[in-house]
């Protein structure tokens, strides 16, 4: 049992190691961004898929591309519009002909989905017709077209983007459809010194080269690994109770009930436990840790949490109801 242990310590260690290259990889064409970078990471070991918000300008779509190239699988990019429909992104059926007997037949072809990893850009642009068409991949990695389901390929990403200053002509994501994204990802400016970095560095004739540096294998199985990685019963259970106090109807917290509508689902704790296991391996880690949990809960949360329009109107946001839990809800070795 020793034994098999430190194989399997060996192997954590070993590709835990190309990931800390990954993110050097990354950090040629990416400067800062690097809890961006780290919840990115997180979403692919965890086996999910991200939605990430910000203004433009802010390298959102270089980033993705960056993350794909230096792990060598296949990307795709679909730039979301009002005209867009389900079968740009599915794919459809066209008639071909048999050249041999003249015989005329359907054939489908594959759309933009069947790849590794999805840049849904602007998903918000896009009607929810076609928003749901992402549903069934993102959930059962899989399609459906003319009653035939068509298997993808794993590992499947998709990182869908969105731009929170220009509402008009968007349709905004759905709950249950952002339900379906493990990371809900807030990127902000960067500093003064990585600006005067990323100014430098984006004017000139250079260009940085990006390499292989983890397969789709070595994905599969991190995400494996992941799965494997212990958490303790206490630690569940302060999961339980965070999720629990996030809806009106069932916590004790005065906070909650003057500010939420709608709290989080079972989904979200199944989220927090996977994408901490997802950090802590990260980390080299063969146990999650209170940290963990506390680190990914604002992006696991933040969309599963809905205020009220009272809240909407004092400023008031799912960050900062999660940030007053995590405060109020401690954590006890032996429970409550």
């Amino acid at each position: 049992m020793d034994k098999q242990l430190m194989e399997v310590k060996k192997e954590v260690e070993s590709l835990t190691s190309k990931l800390a290259d990954l993110k050097k990889e990354i950090g040629k064409v990416i400067i800062g961004q690097e809890e961006t970078v780290e919840h990115l990471l997180i979403t692919f070991l965890a086996g999910g898929h991200a939605l990430l918000e910000g203004v433009p300008g802010l390298a959102k779509t270089l980033m993705i591309k960056t993350l794909a190239q230096a792990i060598d699988l296949k990307f795709r990019r679909i730039q979301f519009t009002p005209d867009l429909m389900p079968s740009d992104i599915i794919g459809t059926e066209i008639l071909e002909e048999d050249h041999t007997t003249g015989k005329k037949f359907f054939e489908f072809n594959k759309g933009p989905i069947f790849a590794n990893i999805i840049l849904a850009d602007e998903i918000n642009r896009t009607p929810p017709k076609t928003q749901a068409a992402l549903l069934e991949a993102m959930q059962e990695f899989e399609v459906t077209y003319s009653g035939k389901t068509y298997d993808l390929d794993r590992p499947f990403f998709i990182l869908a983007t969105q731009n929170p200053i220009e509402q008009s002509g968007t349709f905004p994501l759905p709950e249950a459809q952002q339900d379906r994204f493990l990371f809900y990802i807030k990127i902000g400016y960067p500093s003064e010194s990585e600006e005067s970095t990323i100014l430098k560095s984006t004017t000139g004739t250079q260009k940085e080269a990006i390499k292989n540096i983890v397969t789709g294998e070595e994905i599969l199985r991190l995400q494996q690994l992941v799965r494997e990685v212990p958490i303790s019963d206490d630690l569940i259970g302060y999961v339980g109770r965070i999720v629990r106090a996030t809806r009106p109807e069932t916590t004790s917290d005065d906070y909650v009930k003057q500010w939420v509508d709608w709290g989080a689902g079972p989904r979200a704790g199944q989220a927090m436990i996977l994408t901490a296991k997802a950090r802590a391996l990260q980390a080299g880690r063969l146990a999650v840790t209170l940290d963990d949990l506390e680190h990914v809960a604002l992006p696991v949360l933040r969309h599963r949490i809905i205020v009220n329009f009272r809240a909407e109107a004092e400023g008031i946001d799912a960050d900062q109801v999660t940030c007053q839990l995590l405060k109020t809800i401690q954590f006890s070795a032996n429970g409550i």
